[in-house]
């Protein structure tokens, strides 16, 4: 059988029970390293489940999955994805490449960052549509994004950025001349998201946002030095949260008191915060 196993957000003993006893008596256990990574190294998972760990990147789960699925029809391969197993569509598509060859599959759950989110008190049933936040490239600057936001800000609701990383991925150049050569691991912090989102505002000019519009930038959610900073977004574009991984919010307008009773304790100036909150927010529709 092939299994899925969701790791959670953080280090090595995020990994649930059930998840634990499958990668003890799997044949082959693979470790997903390009949609997210965990806030530890592969020789600490190892060290944890006693077990050797392949790392597989975006080349080897796109392209030669066919490694990852050999002989899963008559062993067990664990294929360990940090957060939930279908956090990212890549994972679908795994599934129904082994469907095709008549092999099993079972996913084992775990915490995700759309649901873990819920530790900056902004209620789960507010959210609306997540989005995705790339790095701009001089000449690339993708906005579809704006629509997404626009959407979920007609009808009040937040919105979940996820930010983009880089993990093992060719320039632009060496793709172009085929070179396998990878540029050094990159992380978007919540700054630069917040930067991105109000160079799009500017060339839309559409006010689904504004500088004054209240967000929260997270980091590092589950772990011990996990991070939150609620602010404008032009506060947010200078709040530091540390080190990756990081994730924003942008807040919608349909909002409760308990959300901004729990933010203020986040908030980058809470005389600020509290003043946007109550003339902006404060349970519009």
């Amino acid at each position: 059988m092939l299994y899925l196993v969701g790791l959670g957000l953080a280090d090595e003993k995020d990994i649930t029970v059930k998840g634990l006893e499958i990668i003890k008596k799997a044949e082959r256990v693979y470790l997903e390293a390009y949609t997210a990574i965990l806030l530890v190294e592969k020789e600490q998972l190892e060290a944890f489940y006693g077990r050797p760990v392949i790392l597989a990147d975006r080349e080897m789960v796109e392209s030669s999955s066919d490694d990852i699925l050999a002989g899963a029809d008559k062993t067990d391969v664990a294929f360990l994805v940090v957060g939930d197993p279908f956090g990212a569509t890549t994972h679908t598509d795994l599934v129904l490449r082994a469907r095709e060859l008549s092999i099993p599959t079972r996913s084992i759950p775990n915490a995700s960052i759309l649901t873990s989110i819920g530790t900056t008190g902004l209620q789960l049933y507010n959210f609306g549509q997540t989005v995705s936040m790339v790095f701009f490239l001089p000449s690339w600057r993708p906005a579809s994004f704006y629509d997404r936001i626009r959407e979920n800000v007609s009808i009040g609701l937040h919105t979940l950025v996820l930010l983009d990383i880089k993990v093992k991925e060719p320039s632009l150049e060496n793709l172009a001349r085929g070179r396998k050569i990878y540029e050094p691991p990159r992380f978007m912090t919540s700054a630069q998201c917040a930067a991105q989102m109000l160079e799009i505002e500017e060339v839309k000019k559409e006010g689904v946002y504004s500088r004054e519009s209240l967000a929260v930038g997270v980091a590092r959610v589950g772990a011990e030095d996990q991070n939150i900073v609620a602010g404008t977004l032009e506060q947010l574009c200078e709040a530091d949260l540390g080190k990756p991984l990081h994730s924003l919010v942008l807040l919608g307008k349909r909002t409760h008191d308990l959300e901004r009773e729990f933010l203020q304790e986040f908030a980058v100036d809470k005389e600020v915060f509290e003043k946007v909150w109550r003339r902006d927010y404060a349970g519009k529709e």
